[in-house]
């Protein structure tokens, strides 16, 4: 097989006016990111952190986590307290983000190595990745390849072996295909659609360029979202560094990590992050006291003594095209998952199948409008100064919207 090289562009597509361009992936609000990256690279002690569970089996040694471990991550939102705050809500109700910490992969996964065909198949299951890149030395913690620490290489072993996975699936695809060519009262136009597809993938793979990078119309997303290809999937690449180099901001693989990012899938995001600081981190945050004392002894030696875990989540569900809306009253404030660009009616669905098919229209308040505001909260106010707006059918949501949906029947949220 030729040899995989690297992927140059970015595959970011801009929302038609109307929110109806298609996109890589599902669709779907409620959708899911998978930790992946090499064994032994701190996978689990991040998905322990990140999800506030034990579930994960973090150890020193390659493969602790066989079975991929799924749980639900709270997404912090400073906009619902605010909100809260402002409508004098009893409760809050946060949106959620599905997350599975999937198995260690090694080199030549894609040829069976390791738990290489369950990992890759793992994640075919998520929409979208998490990829741990080691930027720490500490020579008690093994690493897979030869005890050495080059998160490059490590970039590029994980990076060829998701393209030579998803190789296999577009050669098999052509297979397949060519043999449908054959039989009778086909539809030969959609199938040579489907076959100029493929082709076109293969190169891009044939390139070293992950699927989410290319250029795709519509016709061609419908045609590659069936396939579900790992390279088609967003990536949020995490670099687990050491404490001193987490508290001071500084890595000494950090510039040349952001540069191979730049250089080979632009677009998408690199953090730098401990996953031994954020375990800590979540033991003591029930504990203010002890939270605090043990952050004082980072005093001095740099900006970053909070969590990166909200920033870490966000990330992902920017690079998911996932947002937020919210629907808020005396009872509860409460958070919704929606998808960048939908209409209305389907934001309304999220909250009940029943308002998409019955929507009439929805009263939207903006956050910017609302954020500065002090309890308790006057609509009257809010209406008399022209911020408080009527929208319709096509109506495109928008992160931090306050919405209220109005149907027929007289249901109401």
């Amino acid at each position: 097989m030729k040899q995989v090289l690297r992927c140059l562009s970015s595959g970011k597509r801009l929302l038609k006016p109307g929110g109806d361009s298609k996109q890589l992936g599902r669709f779907s609000n409620n959708l899911s990111a998978g930790v992946v990256g090499l064994a032994n690279v701190g996978k689990s002690t991040f998905f322990q952190a990140i999800t506030k569970s034990q579930l994960g089996n973090p150890a020193n040694y390659p493969f602790a986590t066989i079975e991929p471990c799924e749980a639900l991550v709270t997404v912090p939102s400073a906009k619902l307290d605010h909100l809260a705050r402002l409508y004098g809500s009893g409760k809050t109700v946060p949106t959620t983000l599905k997350i599975h910490d999937i198995a260690g992969l090694v080199r030549n996964a894609s040829s069976g190595a390791g738990l290489g065909n369950k990992f890759l198949n793992d994640i075919r299951q998520v929409d979208g990745i998490f990829q741990i890149v080691r930027g720490f030395v500490d020579d008690e913690i093994v690493h897979v390849e030869n005890n050495l620490v080059d998160p490059l290489r490590d970039l590029m072993i994980v990076g060829d072996e998701l393209i030579l996975k998803d190789l296999e699936f577009v050669e098999s695809g052509l297979e397949l295909k060519q043999k449908d060519l054959k039989r009778p009262h086909i539809d030969k136009i959609k199938l040579q659609l489907e076959l100029d597809t493929l082709n076109k993938l293969l190169d891009t793979l044939y390139e070293g360029r992950k699927i989410s990078s290319g250029e795709w119309d519509d016709e061609e997303i419908d045609i590659i979202n069936s396939y579900n290809f790992l390279t088609a999937k967003p990536s949020v690449y995490l670099l687990n560094v050491s404490e001193s180099e987490y508290v001071s901001g500084k890595n000494q693989y950090k510039e040349k990590v952001q540069l191979w990012i730049n250089e080979n899938c632009p677009g998408d995001q690199l953090l730098m992050f401990l996953a031994a600081f954020e375990s800590k981190y979540n033991e003591l945050e029930s504990s203010p006291k002890e939270l605090a004392e043990y952050l004082s002894g980072f005093e001095g030696q740099g900006p970053n003594t909070c969590s990166a875990l909200p920033t870490i989540v966000e990330s992902m569900r920017e690079a998911l095209n996932l947002i937020s809306f919210y629907t808020c009253g005396p009872k509860e404030a409460h958070q919704w998952t929606t998808r960048n660009g939908w209409t209305a009616p389907k934001a309304a669905g999220v909250i009940h199948t029943d308002f998409e098919k019955s929507f009439i229209s929805a009263q939207v308040y903006k956050y910017s409008d609302l954020q500065t505001l002090e309890p308790p909260f006057d609509e009257a106010s809010l209406k008399s100064k022209g911020k408080q707006y009527r929208q319709g059918k096509n109506y495109i949501v928008e992160d931090g919207d306050v919405l209220l949906i109005k149907a027929v029947g007289g249901k109401a949220r």
